[in-house]
């Protein structure tokens, strides 16, 4: 005698039958599709015995219901990601949907492309650009002000010190006289070019000169001694009168050698006296 192999469920005989076998229980399609089949997250039918299912995370799908919740391409061979929200999608949607959006034009960052990440936030090459000139940075050193980003020439152009000599941004080093800001390159003498910096120098109308160059070139004559009235050093006092400097040591009398310095005194000539040498001659 045959033993019986029967439903679980329903006692139907179940040789030479399709069956089902679930949780140890041999059970017939049809009770199976009623009593024991999952239903498909998608489509809220039940999935039944003669369908393939897709499962993840305690969810389940009929394979045809296994699609993209944006494309609705077909996932059952394809990566794929679960959303919060229970929805699936392929991997470029869900990028898209999940992704960081790029600052510039708020656009999804797809993975894999090119992008600039800077103060966690996240630009399209193409889209990180200078504020000023609205060129990409890509390569390029940049600088930020509060929000905006320039590229290094348009932050030097528009926030440097300026060059009192030539007007141009200094980048780097420079010299400051008279609380003005200069090029390390363009502090030199007006008539010889040799660079001042940590050299000695004076000014003299908006010129500045070596110490050489002003003796030479610029600075008054002695009317006495005929070397150049400097101002510094030895002979730092001068004593003008009508278009004619002295040293204030060379504004001696001419016969007794009496400083005239804030003295009375009498010019014959290209001479000076005292009075009293003046009453002798």
């Amino acid at each position: 005698m045959t033993d019986r192999f029967d439903c679980y469920y329903c006692r139907d005989n179940l040789h030479g039958k399709k069956y089902v076998k679930k949780d140890d229980k041999h059970v017939c399609t049809k009770c199976f599709d009623k009593l024991c089949a999952n239903t498909c997250a998608e489509c809220k039918r039940p999935i039944g015995a003669d369908s393939k299912e897709l499962h993840h995370k305690n969810r389940y799908w009929h394979e045809d219901c296994f699609r993209c919740a944006k494309c609705y391409k077909s996932l059952a061979s394809e990566p794929f990601s679960a959303r919060d929200d229970g929805k699936i999608m392929c991997g470029k949607c869900g990028s898209r949907e999940d992704g960081n959006r790029c600052q510039g034009c708020y656009k999804v960052v797809m993975p894999g492309s090119q992008n600039v990440e800077y103060k966690n936030k996240v630009w399209h090459e193409e889209c990180f650009t200078c504020i000023e000139c609205k060129q990409p940075i890509r390569t390029q050193s940049f600088l930020a002000k509060g929000e905006d980003i320039y590229c290094a020439p348009c932050h030097d152009k528009k926030f440097a010190k300026k060059c009192f000599h030539c007007k141009q941004p200094i980048t780097s080093g420079g010299i400051s006289y008279q609380d003005q800001p200069w090029h390390s390159e363009c502090f030199v003498c007006k008539t010889c070019r040799k660079p001042l910096a940590g050299a000695r120098f004076t000014s003299h109308e908006n010129n500045i000169y070596c110490m050489d160059c002003y003796k030479t070139d610029v600075a008054k004559k002695c009317h006495g001694c005929k070397n150049p009235i400097t101002g510094f050093g030895h002979g730092t006092n001068v004593v003008n009168y009508e278009g004619y400097s002295w040293h204030e040591y060379c504004f001696n009398c001419k016969k007794c050698s009496l400083s005239l310095a804030n003295k009375r005194f009498v010019i014959n000539g290209d001479h000076i006296y005292c009075p009293d040498c003046a009453k002798k001659l």
